[in-house]
């Protein structure tokens, strides 16, 4: 595998929100709905804050090794779980669904960057520890989300009728998709060991989240990365105080309401809280609690709680409460030692809004990192973008920006007025000075003429540019084919593409490729280009 890399900032690829750039440009505004910049100071800090409250590691660990149980753990995994046992060992976490066949690239992409901070981070502190950590959203319910991925900008779905959190789901009617990816990927170099490794952890699987856990441990395991299953009865019964404040106080409601009504003043609000911010999960019910007539509700279905009623069944059953992505973040830092958190733009977003929260509580909060983003060029579309004599970078850009580029580089033609322009400019402060010595009040008529001129210069212009795209229409035709496969659906490959045929054709060197490659604080957007050997 023979991939160049170059970076280029966020903010030049135009498809990241102003808050997310204003966040890595650290904005003085947004200063104060965070901890810790993104930095090894704020590694440090963090640190020091984590240090001083403690994390119920005797219950993480019990919880983890009954996790791994029945799984072939690697040594770097048995290392990791046996180091967070020790007080100066601490987590790296990135947190994701568990989206069948793992989703969208990014997936990957956030796995392999905590990976790779943690193991950074090892090996810069003496007397500290590092972990990478899987957290499992497995308790999300949104199967259209979770439920597909897509090949060849065709979408692949799960033919289920299972309802509830998809994490507890059963495995079952894989038979058909995996068939479909046989029958299209089993002719590629590892296209069998993939296909087989699906086989072993959906048909061998009682449910999703363990099915995932299994792929995940296969895929990364040899990079030490733990993942946690946070679904558990015994972890969620350490946020008892957090979920009874959530239900009868409405606390974590009011207070994130007011940060919300700060950052509101300059950004689009990402989540809202709701008066409730917990779920009732049980068997296939994964539904919102909703509080109306002093009656606690779980939304289209019959089940209703009284004040007491509810206590007791938090206290008899705190399993069976789920919390939203308002209180998501503070369990995650509760139950893990953590010190840093990677996450996409809109978890990036939504975590800006929850700092209050966990200052109330006295739960550290994290060094918030933007997930690593890749675009991946193989070396067939290299090739005919360098026939179109324009950059990988430029692609970013729309077709018609992009087409207009390559015109104005190539076509052998006058394109551009300035020359007319700056020549018009004249003339027309030449009319002023005869004017003024005239009549002053002149002034402003010619100014206004010379506005009108300018505009129907820049005008014919554009009718000039137009007349000759015209006229490279197989360039057009072969800019649309090279940006719509390396932006499917116009979108970011990574938020479209699964990783199946990138590794049924390269195997465990493109997850190689990926972790090589992926920045731990250099928060910049990476292109890597296949080149012909």
């Amino acid at each position: 595998m023979n991939f160049t890399p170059n970076s280029i900032p966020y903010q030049q690829t135009g498809y990241f929100s102003r808050l997310i750039l204003d966040y890595l440009n650290e904005e003085p505004f947004l200063k104060s709905f965070y901890e810790h910049p993104v930095s090894m100071e704020g590694i440090d800090a963090a640190i020091k804050n984590r240090i001083e409250i403690k994390t119920n590691r005797k219950l993480l660990i019990q919880v983890l090794e009954h996790q791994y149980a029945s799984l072939h753990i690697q040594d770097a995994v048995t290392k990791n779980l046996n180091s967070l046992s020790n007080e100066n060992c601490f987590t790296i976490t990135t947190a994701h669904q568990p989206a069948i066949f793992t989703g969208n690239l990014y997936f990957i992409y956030k796995i392999l960057h905590v990976i790779k901070i943690a193991e950074t981070l090892s090996s810069k502190y003496k007397h500290h520890h590092f972990v990478p950590v899987f957290y499992m959203g497995s308790e999300d319910a949104d199967l259209d989300e979770l439920g597909h991925i897509f090949l060849d900008n065709k979408k692949l779905s799960w033919d289920t009728s299972q309802t509830g959190s998809v994490g507890r789901m059963h495995t079952t009617g894989f038979d058909k998709m995996i068939g479909r990816i046989e029958g299209e990927f089993s002719g590629f170099p590892f296209g069998p060991e993939l296909i087989q490794l699906f086989k072993d952890c959906y048909q061998s699987s009682e449910t999703i989240q363990e099915a995932t856990l299994k792929l995940l441990n296969h895929l990364f395991g040899e990079y030490g990365l733990v993942v946690l299953i946070p679904d558990h009865r015994m972890l969620k019964s350490v946020m008892n105080h957090i979920f009874k404040d959530d239900l009868i106080k409405h606390l974590p409601f009011e207070i994130i309401n007011k940060n919300i009504q700060q950052l509101s003043k300059q950004y689009p609000v990402q989540a809202k809280p709701r008066e409730v911010n917990l779920f009732y999960l049980k068997d296939d019910i994964r539904e919102r609690i909703d509080l109306t007539d002093n009656l606690y509700h779980v939304h289209k279905t019959n089940i209703r709680f009284t004040q007491e009623e509810i206590l007791m069944e938090l206290s008899a059953f705190p399993e069976r409460f789920s919390p939203n992505v308002i209180l998501r973040g503070i369990y995650q830092e509760t139950i893990l030692p953590n010190i840093a958190f990677v996450g996409g733009g809109g978890e990036t977003a939504y975590w800006l809004e929850l700092k209050p929260l966990f200052d109330h509580y006295k739960v550290p909060f994290p060094v918030l990192i933007l997930r690593n983003s890749f675009l991946l060029i193989r070396k067939f579309w290299e090739s005919k973008i360098l026939k179109t004599k324009l950059e990988a970078v430029s692609f970013f850009q729309p077709e018609e920006k992009l087409l207009g580029e390559f015109v104005r580089e190539n076509s052998n033609r006058q394109l551009n007025l300035e020359k007319e322009k700056a020549t018009l400019h004249q003339f027309y402060d030449s009319l002023k000075s005869i004017s003024a010595h005239v009549d002053k009040t002149l002034l402003q008529h010619i100014d206004k003429l010379e506005t009108q001129s300018q505009k129907k210069l820049t005008e014919l212009e554009k009718k000039i540019l137009r007349a000759e795209k015209k006229n490279h229409g197989e360039t057009r035709r072969r800019i649309h084919e090279i940006r719509e496969a390396l932006f499917p659906l116009n979108e970011l490959q990574e938020r479209i593409e699964n990783f199946i045929p990138w590794y049924t054709a390269y195997g465990p060197a493109f997850i190689e490729l990926l972790y090589k490659h992926s920045h731990t604080f250099e928060q910049t957007f990476t292109i890597l280009e296949e080149k012909t050997d």
